[in-house]
């Protein structure tokens, strides 16, 4: 079931939404060469306290897991798809760091994630990835409007992906969210356009 938030939730949600983006520049402006992957969790973990707001990770025990996660930020290096663990880990110069987050405060939840290079050094593979996710996301967003279809927004991130040479993890996707984390619809990269799902359904 899809929930739909009244105004005064979409506010709270404006906050948490926020909240996490604050976060996330906040770790960004700090991830240097040489700080370790358990650093930024412990960042994560002290401005979300400070807060007053709660983790959706830590205690978050998917069906597909082995446990709970344990840590408060998802972190990926270079070939790291997503929701790697934060570990024994210091940055290099020139690693692709991906951090994703989803913070709960006052009832309601926000997820985001970004992607940067870290250090001085500008790995052409790397660039090309960050703008061509950024096309996509743009593309997608671009397409979310009033009496469009799911499925034209996964096929609006699929083509852009698709025309830059990438191929499109299909076991992953949006999401969506409210009082909880992950909630319905669940939106693929990949899809049809005009289809009442990111697969083309409809």
């Amino acid at each position: 079931m899809i929930e739909i938030l009244n105004a005064a939730q979409l506010e709270k949600g404006r906050v948490t939404g926020a909240l996490v983006a604050d976060i996330l520049q906040a770790c960004r402006s700090r991830a240097k060469v040489g700080v370790n992957l358990l650093d930024i969790d412990g960042w994560v973990k002290e401005m979300i306290l400070e807060a007053g707001a709660e983790s959706c990770y830590v205690d978050y025990a998917p069906s597909f897991g082995n446990g709970p996660f344990g840590h408060y930020i998802c972190t990926g290096v270079n070939d790291a798809v997503l929701h790697g663990l934060p570990h024994d880990y210091a940055l290099r110069d020139g690693d692709l760091l991906s951090l994703d987050l989803a913070v709960l405060k006052n009832g309601i939840a926000a997820d985001s994630a970004i992607s940067f290079i870290v250090g001085e050094a500008r790995p052409a593979e790397s660039v090309a990835l960050i703008e061509a996710t950024e096309e996509a996301l743009a593309a997608g967003i671009a397409a979310a409007r009033p009496a469009g279809r799911l499925g034209d927004i996964s096929h609006a991130i699929g083509e852009v992906l698709t025309s830059r040479g990438y191929s499109v993890n299909t076991d992953f996707g949006g999401h969506g969210i409210g009082s909880t984390m992950h909630q319905d619809p669940h939106i693929p990269n990949v899809g049809r356009a005009g289809g009442a799902s990111g697969c083309g359904a409809g």
